[in-house]
């Protein structure tokens, strides 16, 4: 595909994701879930907006849009909280549906009249946009109470068993961290620039930590010994009264979990998810373990000590379909074991797709960083050293769509968050 087809081609197939998203009536997407997030109709129309605003107005507020200044500043995520957007005057389902249609439609008119040597970027942007809404769309929709939306899933591969708890090596030494846009035109600004970092040699997970491991800490009195929990995390999770991950069930119900509404036996061997970085944090401590850094998990990720470059994805080619967990589909994560054509160059597998994985990283950038016109995507969340209010995410979930992952992508949330599609992957020191 030429770079125009193959973008075109992304667009469509992150709208038509989201339309299957908001199929339901205006009460339904009219509904709050959660404080921690959004109506649905909210993000239907911002993903409008955030199209118009980038391919159609250059990222200028002050060229006026298609919706009234009064209107489109409902849809600004810095102005209004998740909280509040439900009590906004927001376009009714119907007005939100036209807009994303008047938009696209002229997107594609500009995509059309771009000449070869153009910049791409912004309709990449977008697509990531899109894309990283519609993961959160499903977040809020998991969080909802009632009779199930979406069914249980599309089917996942069966895992191999003895791979839970087992770990890789990856040697100490040099890699390339991060990426440039000759190699990934698409990545975003905290994903570059490339640089060269020398890592001390670690262990790593060949895995994702299981349910059935995590039922062992939990049987153990993770949950209630303060020696593993780091101060901030002991007392949010007596303020939160955590007593195990988001969604899993207790007294009658206990080794059940609820997914998008479906009451089901929690499967052993599935990564753990829809747990907190403290959670996590707790977990290594009590299994002799830490959490890796952002930079081991990448190395471990991407590097080829053979060849002493980075691969384009952890099994070195370029198809994801049939080596990873993604797209959304499944709504849920797959066995481990399930993608042994996953496995890095170290042999860690299912590291893109399934859980995103706690690093014990903030957020910072990387030398040299340069914000790209979206100049408010991460320089705003960069931690303070003290506080450490962000901590970093990497590999992606089963919600992530395969267009927009890489080894690179760095994801953050507060350490307290649990509706992400959260796990943990162990590290070692040698």
């Amino acid at each position: 595909m030429s770079t125009r087809e193959l973008l075109a081609d992304s667009l469509t197939r992150a709208r038509e994701r989201t339309r299957r998203l908001v199929a339901f009536d205006d009460d339904e997407l009219r509904r709050q879930y959660n404080p921690l997030m959004s109506p649905l109709v909210w993000d239907l129309a911002h993903i409008g907006q955030q199209e118009e605003l980038w391919l159609l107005r250059d990222g200028n507020l002050e060229v006026p849009g298609l919706l009234p200044a009064n209107v489109e500043g409902l849809y600004d995520a810095f102005v209004h909280s998740r909280a509040s957007r439900v009590d906004l005057p927001l376009l009714t389902p119907k007005e939100a549906h036209a807009y994303l249609d008047t938009v696209r439609a002229k997107a594609l008119d500009v995509l059309d009249g771009l000449s070869g040597d153009a910049d791409w970027f912004r309709f990449g942007l977008v697509v990531s946009h899109e894309n990283q809404h519609t993961e959160t769309m499903l977040q809020a929709l998991n969080l909802r109470v009632g009779a199930p939306l979406l069914g249980a899933g599309t089917p996942v591969p069966a895992g191999r068993p003895g791979l839970a708890g087992t770990s890789v090596l990856v040697p100490g030494g040099p890699f390339v961290l991060g990426v440039d846009a000759a190699d990934e035109p698409f990545s975003l600004d905290n994903e570059r620039p490339a640089h060269l970092v020398d890592v001390a040699g670690f262990r790593i997970g060949r895995v994702p930590v299981t349910n059935g491991e995590w039922q062992a800490f939990v049987d153990d009195g993770g949950y209630r010994r303060r020696e593993l929990w780091s101060p901030r995390g002991w007392e949010h999770r007596g303020r939160a009264e955590l007593v195990a991950p988001q969604f899993w069930n207790t007294g009658d119900l206990a080794g059940t979990r609820t997914r998008f509404g479906v009451v089901e036996a929690i499967p052993a061997d599935e990564p753990v998810q829809h747990v907190s970085y403290f959670e996590a944090e707790a977990y290594a401590t009590w299994a002799g373990a830490r959490l890796p850094t952002e930079i081991e998990w990448e190395k471990a990720c991407a590097w080829d000590p053979a060849t002493g470059k980075r691969r384009r994805y952890p099994w070195g080619a370029a198809e994801i379909p049939a080596a990873a967990n993604l797209g959304g589909d499944a709504l849920r994560p797959a066995p481990v074991g399930a993608y042994p054509a996953s496995a890095s160059a170290y042999g860690a597998e299912q590291m893109l797709g399934d859980v995103w994985e706690w690093t014990s990283s903030p957020l910072r950038p990387w030398p040299g960083f340069t914000p790209m016109i979206y100049d408010r995507y991460s320089a705003p969340f960069f931690d303070d050293v003290a506080t450490g209010d962000y901590r970093v995410l990497r590999g992606g979930s089963w919600a992530v769509a395969p267009d927009i992952l890489r080894p690179s992508f760095r994801n953050w949330d507060h350490p307290v968050r649990r509706q992400i599609f959260a796990g943990v992957r162990l590290a070692w020191d040698l």
